[in-house]
This record gives C-alpha cells, sequence and structure tokens, in this order.
C-alpha cells in the first residue's frame, strides 16, 4: 500500500527536527499490536542517533519498534499455526533477548471451502509480513520472538470470561468458532491501541499514511466482528469485551457486538471514534492481568525490549 520509496520521500520532505520526529515515532509505536507502526518505521532506526537506548525524552525508536515486534510475533504465531499448522521460520526469530518457543497452536480443522479459512489465511500473510517488515527497519537491534504460549493462555481467557468452568479447557484452534473467539481477543486491541498514536501525528503526509494502516487492521476487526455476529456469538463477544474491561483499567470502554436485536460491528463513542489505549494498557491483556507486572499470559516470561510493564489498576 506504502512502499519504501513512498516513506523515504515523506521523510525527506518533512520540516520537522529530529526531536519531533522522535516524537512521532514514539506516539505510533503505542500501537504495537497488527502491525500499526510497520508504516512509519522503515527510516527510523537508521535516522535517530538514540536508537539503542532511551533518550532524555523517553524510549528510543527502536524500543518503541521492538514493542510492536513483540506483538506482531504474538500474532503471526497465531494465525500463521491456525492456518497451516507452522509458524514463522527460524530466521525470523532470532535477535537481541531471550528467545523462546511457541506452546500451542495448531491448524484448525475449518470446513470445506470456509470463508473463515480464507480470511485467515490473508490475514496470517498480513501478520507474517509486519514481522519481515519491521525486523528489517531494526536491523540489528530487532530482539528475538519471546516465550509464547497459546496453550494454557486461551484457557485462562476464556476461564475470566466466563466462558468456560474451572477444570475445563479452551482452545483456539478447536474449531471455526472457537478460532473466531480467539481472534477477536486480539484484532480490536490493535485497533484501539493505534488510535491512541493519532494525537500526537501533527504532519499532514504521516497521517495520510498512518491512516492506511489503521484502516487496514480495522479491516481485520470489521471481518472478524461481522463473522461472529452471523454466527449469533453475541453473547461470547460481549463476554470477552467485559474480561478485557477488567483487564486495562476502571473505565468502560470495551464493545462487544451487539445484541441479536441490534448490531454493534463499529465499536465506537458518541462521534463515531474508536477509544484509545496506551502500550502499558496492551500488556495487560496481553498478560491477561490488571496488575503492573513484566510477564503472564501470552508471554509467560515477558516481552523482550524496554517497554514490558503492563499498568496498575
Amino acid at each position: 500500500m506504502f512502499d519504501q520509496k513512498f516513506i523515504t520521500n515523506a521523510m525527506a520532505r518533512s520540516a520537522e527536527d529530529s526531536l519531533d520526529r522522535r516524537r512521532l515515532f514514539r506516539a505510533a509505536g503505542a500501537a504495537g499490536i497488527g502491525g500499526a507502526v510497520a508504516l512509519l518505521s522503515a527510516t527510523s532506526a537508521a535516522a535517530d542517533d538514540d536508537q539503542n537506548g532511551d533518550g532524555p525524552d523517553g524510549p528510543s525508536d527502536s524500543a518503541i519498534l521492538n514493542f510492536a515486534l513483540n506483538l506482531e510475533y504474538l500474532e503471526a504465531e497465531f494465525y500463521l499455526r491456525a492456518v497451516t499448522g507452522a509458524g514463522l521460520a527460524g530466521n525470523l526469530t532470532d535477535g537481541k533477548g531471550k528467545k523462546g518457543g511457541v506452546t500451542g497452536g495448531r491448524q484448525v480443522p475449518f470446513t470445506a471451502g470456509s470463508l473463515v479459512r480464507k480470511y485467515a489465511v490473508e490475514i496470517a500473510a498480513d501478520e507474517e509480513a509486519h514481522v519481515r517488515f519491521l525486523r528489517s527497519a531494526l536491523g540489528k537491534a530487532a530482539v528475538a520472538r519471546p516465550p509464547i504460549d497459546l496453550d494454557a493462555s486461551f484457557t485462562a481467557a476464556a476461564l475470566a470470561a466466563g466462558l468456560i468452568k474451572a477444570g475445563q479447557t479452551f482452545s483456539p484452534f478447536t474449531d471455526e468458532t472457537s478460532f473466531l473467539l480467539g481472534a477477536f481477543i486480539f484484532e480490536d486491541v490493535g485497533v484501539t491501541a493505534y488510535k491512541g498514536a493519532a494525537p500526537f501525528i501533527d504532519n499532514k503526509t504521516y497521517l495520510e499514511a498512518a491512516a492506511g494502516i489503521l484502516a487496514v487492521e480495522a479491516y481485520h476487526a470489521g471481518i472478524i466482528r461481522t463473522t461472529m455476529y452471523a454466527r449469533d456469538l453475541q453473547a461470547p463477544a460481549q463476554a470477552i469485551s467485559d474480561a478485557r474491561d477488567s483487564l486495562d483499567g476502571t473505565s468502560d470502554l470495551d464493545q462487544g457486538i451487539g445484541t441479536a436485536q441490534v448490531a454493534n460491528l463499529v465499536p465506537a463513542d458518541a462521534n463515531a471514534l474508536a477509544f484509545s489505549r496506551t502500550p502499558a494498557q496492551v500488556l495487560n491483556i496481553a498478560y491477561l492481568t490488571p496488575k503492573s507486572v513484566k510477564s503472564g499470559g501470552f508471554f509467560p516470561d515477558g516481552v523482550n525490549g524496554k517497554l514490558n510493564r503492563s499498568g496498575g489498576s
């Protein structure tokens, strides 16, 4: 959609100084999930002198991009395993920090000619491309894929949402319905996280490009939400939404997909605007805890890099 040449030209045309540029990338880094900063990252790792450490105004560009990369690893492994039975190639998982394997995950027994499978194949390709792009942008500064749990984490999430009872297990790889519920946990988070970056983007060229990435992530979320609604999965979707709300703070912002009578395929406020999540709130959901911690849930040993702590309620 926006290639390397476009991004490079946009950077060259900008009148912003290096401090403003760092602020922009720091804001974009809040997107984390779904490749939200991939578009803006192509030249930042090389452009900023402080890319390998924290500057006086906050985390460096590489720290922000590595935060995004951790989350892209998670999404790529989830979707790739669901559609192929295998995850990322080994040459896409090395880097700085603790490299770990993936627990759980297998090919979903999609029905013949399934539309859900076709959707999943496309999203899986997008997520793998995000991993490749971020690793290329970061170069030697890229973090390794941390240990990822796609087994016990989903059972814990389902238990928290009340989808199962104590002693039962849940796997999103069991069937198409379970897969959709698992995907719903991730997709909405990516959109709301990227929304949080928008107020910091002043340059119109950057904003236009960023809007394109946000649209792609919204397409992903919209596909999952619409498919779930068509399958009358309003009740479990609301349960997952409530569980996310219980993890990321005291505000009741997260939304399900509606009721049998009224659809809510676009989670928005009274002005039809999506809400925002901070990086710490994103990690609250990824770690499956409302507490301030550095590991848990989908990342049993935490994420690699400096942005690794969830928020505390």
